[in-house]
């Protein structure tokens, strides 16, 4: 097939699911010149009874300054800001029960053989507190050389979790093809049956971030979760500390260099990047994690001057209370319009 074709369907795909993200589209200028080389080259849906094609999809986290989750906000709390420009929120709501597609990435290059054991602990752990019975999906993908799916969507929690026990570490690190790969899958998620028909995309990964091996860089893989509307959340296995001597848990005073690409994907994705201090906390981490998932809301919005197909339009998500922290994805890119508009 080619090139031009290709990119024809990826478009036509992404017209039909009622989002705002054609599947070819430039690299957003915060994000050019990265590479595998030089990795620093530095969701998402309505609910059931409401059609939303057009409109541009935001699921937003709202903490304080203690990282206590804000839950209580309307929508009159929030102001929408593209390209400069305030935006008018036409659907707003707080989005705690939609069934869940997760792609759980371990990585198990030889470089975290010593971790391998706590990674499998708490995505056990993690996954038996978030996966609901008859609602939620997960797969299990692993990463070394290169990425393999081990366990297709399922949610039963005992195939999942024998696969996970089953995995053994060696090899390099290829962190982007893993993302890359497993958002194209979780932007074609099975959907629930009957009336129910949106659900959240969720890319949980647990790496040192040190890609040594991928075929895409960093930028492609920012893309894929973008136009996926999956959020990357990432958990370092890092365990290069800087301890001060003052009666507190140490701080991550200094990210290494993986450390910055997993913040990366989580920042531009609307995610949440975590730095446990000793491996034995990956499991708060992770519940962490799927607190986080309880805790949010939907913002829908029909762009005001909509972006040329395939342009990359950077998004503010603001609240009117002072102190209080909002993560989503930044951006988004320009779609097709809807046939006969």
């Amino acid at each position: 097939m080619s090139r031009r074709l290709r990119i024809a369907l990826l478009v036509l795909l992404a017209f039909t699911a009622g989002t705002a993200h054609p599947q070819d589209a430039p690299t957003p200028p915060a994000l050019q010149g990265a590479s595998p080389q030089n990795p620093q080259g530095l969701g998402k849906a309505p609910p059931p009874l409401v059609t939303t094609t057009g409109l541009v999809h935001l699921v937003v986290t709202v903490t304080d300054h203690r990282h206590q989750f804000i839950t209580d906000l309307d929508k009159s709390d929030f102001k929408v800001i593209e390209n400069g420009q305030a935006q008018e929120i036409k659907f707003f709501g707080r989005e705690t029960d939609l069934p869940l597609r997760i792609a759980l990435l371990l990585d198990t290059s030889n470089s975290i053989r010593p971790r391998l054991e706590f990674e499998k602990d708490a995505a056990v752990d993690f996954l038996n507190k978030v996966i609901r019975r008859n609602k939620d999906l997960a797969f299990l993908m692993t990463f070394d050389n290169e990425p393999e799916i081990i366990q297709d969507y399922t949610g039963d929690l005992d195939r999942l979790m024998t696969a996970i026990r089953a995995q053994r570490a060696g090899g390099g690190t290829a962190l982007n093809d893993a993302i890359f790969m497993a958002s194209e899958k979780l932007a074609h998620a099975p959907l629930p049956g009957g009336s129910e028909t949106e659900v959240r995309r969720v890319v949980v990964v647990i790496s040192d971030g040190q890609d040594n091996l991928s075929d895409r860089a960093l930028t492609d893989a920012i893309d894929a979760s973008i136009k996926a509307e999956a959020a990357v959340f990432s958990v370092s296995t890092n365990t290069d500390w800087l301890a001060v001597d003052d009666g507190n848990k140490p701080s991550k005073y200094h990210l290494e260099a993986g450390d910055k690409v997993l913040e990366e994907f989580a920042d531009q994705t609307g995610g949440h990047a975590f730095f446990p201090y000793r491996i034995d906390d990956l499991a708060q981490s992770f519940l962490d994690i799927g607190t986080e998932l309880r805790s949010q809301y939907f913002i829908a919005y029909a762009p005001s001057n909509p972006p040329p197909v395939g342009t990359y339009r950077p998004i503010d998500v603001q609240t009117a209370r002072k102190g209080l922290i909002v993560s989503t994805r930044k951006g988004y890119y320009g779609a097709a319009a809807p046939a006969g508009n």
